[in-house]
């Protein structure tokens, strides 16, 4: 399976990075490595997920996010890459923007 890294969700790791990153030095790096591990997990795991809002959800091994994909052929999409421990009715929104 190729992947394919959509721009909301490059700039959801982006924020989730910099987050992680003023807690402490170094852990902002550690949260982009292991969100991206869980992401290439995908080639081989992709669909085997519970599906929420019409996308598979993938939670993530060692931080309270969640990558939200869809297959299209031999293609993962990655949509959006959020954090866990937001209100669900604005995670409802990131997905579904109005």
């Amino acid at each position: 399976m190729n992947l394919r890294l959509l721009s909301l969700a490059e700039t959801d790791l982006l924020d989730g990075f910099w987050f992680y990153e003023r807690q402490s030095p170094g852990v902002g790096a550690y949260f982009f490595d292991s969100l991206s591990a869980d992401i290439e997990s995908l080639r081989l795991h992709a669909g085997i997920h519970r599906q929420l809002a019409g996308f598979f959800r993938l939670l993530s091994r060692r931080f309270p996010y969640a990558v939200y994909y869809r297959i299209a052929g031999n293609e993962v999409q990655i949509w959006r890459v959020l954090d866990c421990r937001r209100d669900p009715h604005w995670i409802q929104r990131q997905l579904h923007p109005s």
